[in-house]
């Protein structure tokens, strides 16, 4: 199947600052929030009114009663006026009585100045059965007017709420408390559901980890899901076109440098015909001689590269493992890129390092940086070998131009020699862009790394970093 390519693809962004996990459990939190305030303002609401009309109920039947009272003891003239109100007291309540224009009653300057003017008109003037509420002094309180006509009085009764405030106070602290709670739960029950969605997510990104470590054979498992059913057979498609898609490459590069290096040989054999008759050749036969020469040592250079980079892609690279000799190493690998005159530092402590490695593809990781130091630095200025907790560090610098931050990365890549190729010495076209991404595969199959960064003395040019773990001594 043929894939085709139309440019990347944006997927638009329509998340906020918050992960997807964190958005599921904000929702949760807040749904239950609401939910927990609507129900409790429901709550306070009823009994709040429930609780009121009762009292009210209490309080108004309590002033009819006593008002009768009143005015069977104000028609028959039994008794002081207020000591029959003292014995009509209880607790929480204060009775108040308007008789022919005297105000009697227990404390009766504060309690004619404590009805609202709106009853005392409505009871007195109208002669009509009146109640309110009020606040006085940041108390609520209840008044009940009864007017008596026939002994010419009319009789209240004012009644503390306070005892219903505290009540309702105590309600809306615990549905403050409940709401609270409630919250809590709904955000740990979104917790609990967004790690239930998330999960086939989390195996997806699992799964995308795994192919772009190298893994290219991962697929998810089928899930009776209906709703992720589509997105598990979609990944898996395209897990298995980009694997087929790789390894198509792969087998072509393979066949290529294979095929490349049978006419290389007759032509290399050709050359060395030519080499022994050189000297019977024209001055121009020679340089031309010269030139053919230099570009199929080159052209031999590649086809060896894309065979070892096939070799990686196939799986087929294998570590040949014996004890190392890192200051033996440099030097060997100096010898081999002919880069006989660089400096070698080594750290006090590390005069005997060995480390257990692949001697033959460490030499080639050191060549080829000391090779990329030459095309595109004017050649390697220095390298240092410092021992690192449990492994080792070797560095390549050089007195070029430097690598740009955006491209460090990059110029590991296959074929790519970043954005400053072209300004990075008089060599910088020489070479193809596989040298740096066979360090990488080489000291990744060593379980290591490699990074460029900038010199450390400050000074202008690059610095190739190697560490390599596992050090015998």
């Amino acid at each position: 199947m043929a894939l085709g390519f139309r440019g990347p693809v944006r997927i638009r962004d329509t998340s906020t600052r918050l992960g997807l996990r964190a958005r599921l459990i904000f929702a949760f939190a807040l749904g239950a929030l609401i939910l927990s305030i609507m129900l409790a303002g429901v709550t306070y609401g009823l009994v709040r009114e429930n609780v009121l009309r009762q009292r009210e109920t209490a309080a108004t039947q309590q002033a009819f009663n006593n008002a009768r009272v009143m005015r069977d003891a104000l028609r028959t003239a039994r008794g002081d006026r207020s000591s029959v109100l003292q014995s009509l007291q209880i607790a929480g309540s204060r009775p108040v009585l308007y008789h022919r224009n005297e105000w009697i009653g227990i404390d009766i300057e504060t309690g004619q100045y404590d009805l609202p003017r709106e009853l005392r008109t409505a009871v007195i003037s109208d002669g009509e059965v009146a109640r309110m509420r009020y606040v006085l002094r940041g108390e609520t309180r209840l008044a009940v007017g009864v007017p008596i006509p026939a002994v010419e009085a009319a009789y209240f009764e004012i009644v503390s709420l306070q005892e219903v405030d505290d009540t309702l106070d105590s309600l809306t602290v615990a549905l403050l408390l409940a709401a609270l709670v409630t919250t809590v739960a709904g955000a740990g029950i979104g917790a609990w559901a967004s790690r239930r969605v998330l999960r086939p997510l989390a195996e997806v990104s699992g799964a995308a980890a795994a192919i772009a470590s190298g893994h290219l054979d991962t697929r998810l498992e089928d899930l009776s899901d209906p709703d992720l059913a589509e997105l598990v057979e979609s990944f898996n498609h395209m897990a298995r076109a980009l694997e087929e898609r790789i390894e198509r490459d792969a087998r072509f590069a393979s066949d290529v440098s294979h095929e490349l290096r049978s006419p290389l040989t007759t032509l290399s054999a050709s050359i060395e015909v030519l080499q022994g008759r050189r000297a019977d050749m024209p001055e121009r036969a020679q340089a031309a001689l010269d030139l053919l020469v230099a570009d199929v040592q080159r052209f031999q250079s590649m086809v060896e590269d894309l065979l070892e980079i096939s070799r990686f892609d196939a799986g087929a690279a294998r570590l040949d493992v014996e004890p190392v000799r890192i200051g033996e190493l440099v030097l060997h690998a100096i010898g081999t890129a002919g880069a006989g005159d660089v400096p070698i530092e080594l750290a006090e402590d590390a005069d005997d390092l060995v480390v257990p490695a692949d001697k033959r593809r460490l030499v080639r990781v050191l060549a080829n940086l000391l090779d990329n130091a030459e095309r595109h630095a004017g050649g390697a200025t220095r390298i240092a070998v410092d021992r690192i907790d449990g492994g080792v560090r070797i560095a390549v610098e050089d007195a070029g131009p430097g690598v740009d931050p955006e491209d460090r990365e990059r110029v590991f890549e296959r074929f790519s020699r970043g954005s400053a190729a072209g300004r990075r010495g008089s060599g910088g076209g020489d070479g193809v862009g596989l040298g740096l991404a066979l360090v990488r595969e080489h000291i990744a199959l060593h379980g290591g790394t490699v990074r460029v960064e900038d010199r450390p003395d400050g000074q202008r040019g690059a610095r190739f970093v190697i560490e390599l773990p596992g050090l015998v001594a």
